[in-house]
């Protein structure tokens, strides 16, 4: 099992879901984050306004993973070309959950 986590700009929420309909990844979580990154100072105080950016995680089969990590790597047409999709694919020792029906 992998674990991959997509960081992206909140304006590429439709090139994202794309990619996780195409690749078949049906269960993930995702969080709203505040991205910090080099870019023109703005704003009256004339520090670099953080970005609006989303995480979404999902544990998958080493294959499917494999494959959503290459997705993104050939993704094209992003909002804002310096700032790409981003992947990053991390070994899961252990996954469990617990059993349905349980009381």
């Amino acid at each position: 099992m992998k674990l991959v986590l997509m960081m992206y700009l909140k304006d590429d929420e439709k090139c994202v879901a794309r990619l996780l309909r195409q690749q078949g990844i049906q269960s993930y979580s995702r969080l709203p984050l505040e991205g910090h990154g080099p870019g023109s100072a703005s704003g009256w105080s004339g520090e670099i306004r953080p970005y609006e950016s989303q995480l979404i995680m999902s544990i998958l089969p080493d294959e499917q993973a494999a494959a959503l990590v290459d997705a993104v790597a050939q993704c094209t047409g992003v909002e804002d070309p310096r700032h790409p999709i981003r992947a990053a694919l991390v070994d899961v020792e252990q996954f469990t959950c617990c059993e349905i029906g349980q009381p």
